[in-house]
C-alpha cells in the first residue's frame, strides 16, 4: 500500500497583522496622554501622594526630605557702618579754603547788589548779570552807553555807569572791561576796524569808572571786536545783542595781578614757587693772542 506523500501546506498571507501593532501603539498612545493630562491638572497633596508611592515602590526609600534647611550665616547687619577715613586736611588748608568761600560769597553780594542798583535796566533786557563762581559779569549793551559807530560815552550812559562804581568801589577784586561789536565791517577815520571800536568803547568806560573813584590798578580793557558773538549775526535782534560792553569782576586767586604768586598759592593750597635763578651775565671773552715767539 502506498503511502500518498503530504504536500506541505503553504501559509496563508495575513495582511491584518499589523492592526495589532498599531493597536498597541494606540493604547500607549492613549495612555501617555492620561498621564500627561493628570499631570497639567496636578493636586499638590496627590501629586506628594503620587511621588511617595513612586519613591516606595521604585526605590524603597523613606520619605524623601521636602523642606530644606537654610543656611545659617550669621546675623545680617541692619545698618551700615561708615568707613573712617583719615583727616587729610590740616588746620590751615579748611583756613585756606574758608579763604576762597569768603571770596565767592563776596562775589555773590556783588550780583545781588548790581540786581538792585539796575534793575530797570534789567527789566528792559539792557543790561546782564551772570553769575559764576570765581568772576561775575556785567553786560552792558551798547545802545545803553553808546551811540551807533562811535565810542564817546552818551549822556544816558553816565548815571548808570555811576550806579556801578557805588556798587565796586569797596570790593577789592580787579576788573576787565571787555568791548564787543556785531560783524557789520567799519572804516572809519577813528575806527578803521571792529578791533578799534572795541577797544575804544572799552576804554571810554574804564576812563568813566576812573572818574568814579575806582582805582586805576584794578581796571583793565580790552577789545574783542566782533569776535565772541552771543546771538546770531544774521538778524537785527542778534546784532543788538552781540553790541555789548561786558564788566567781569574776577576773583582775586584767579586774577593776574589780583595776588602776588605766593599769596594765590596760599590760597588755592598750592605749593609756593621756587623763585627763578637770576640770568646768567655773559661774559665777553677775549680773542686769544697768538703767541710770541
Amino acid at each position: 500500500m502506498s503511502r500518498r506523500r503530504r504536500r506541505p501546506l503553504q501559509e496563508a498571507d495575513n495582511h491584518d497583522r499589523w492592526m495589532v501593532s498599531y493597536a498597541d501603539f494606540v493604547t500607549l498612545l492613549f495612555a501617555f496622554f492620561v498621564v500627561m493630562y493628570s499631570i497639567s491638572s496636578v493636586n499638590k497633596g496627590k501629586y506628594e501622594t503620587f511621588s511617595e508611592s513612586l519613591d516606595q515602590a521604585l526605590f524603597h526609600n523613606e520619605k524623601i526630605q521636602k523642606e530644606a534647611e537654610p543656611i545659617q550665616i550669621g546675623v545680617i547687619p541692619t545698618t551700615i557702618q561708615p568707613i573712617e577715613l583719615p583727616n587729610l586736611a590740616t588746620a590751615e588748608e579748611r583756613e585756606l579754603s574758608e579763604e576762597i568761600l569768603q571770596e565767592k560769597q563776596r562775589l555773590s553780594e556783588v550780583s545781588e547788589q548790581f540786581q538792585g542798583a539796575l534793575q530797570p535796566y534789567v527789566e528792559s533786557k539792557l543790561v546782564g548779570i551772570k553769575k559764576h563762581d570765581f568772576w561775575v559779569e556785567l553786560e552792558m549793551n551798547s545802545e545803553l552807553l553808546f551811540a551807533s559807530g562811535k565810542a564817546e560815552l552818551s549822556a544816558k550812559a553816565l548815571p548808570v555807569l555811576a550806579k556801578v562804581a557805588e556798587v565796586i568801589r569797596d570790593v577789592p577784586n580787579v576788573i576787565n572791561v571787555e568791548g564787543y561789536t556785531d560783524n557789520v565791517p567799519i572804516s572809519t577815520g577813528f575806527y578803521p576796524s571792529n578791533w578799534d571800536l572795541s577797544s575804544a568803547r572799552a576804554t571810554s568806560v574804564v576812563k568813566e569808572l576812573v572818574k568814579n573813584n575806582i582805582p586805576a590798578t584794578r581796571l583793565s580793557a580790552v577789545g574783542y571786536g566782533e569776535f565772541h558773538p552771543i546771538a546770531d549775526n544774521k538778524d537785527e535782534e542778534g546784532r543788538f545783542k552781540n553790541r555789548r560792553v561786558v564788566l567781569v569782576l574776577m576773583s582775586q586767586a584767579f586774577a593776574r595781578y589780583g595776588m602776588t604768586d605766593d599769596e594765590r598759592a596760599k590760597v588755592l593750597n598750592l605749593a609756593p614757587s621756587q623763585p627763578s635763578p637770576p640770568p646768567e651775565t655773559a661774559v665777553e671773552k677775549s680773542p686769544e693772542l697768538p703767541a710770541q715767539l
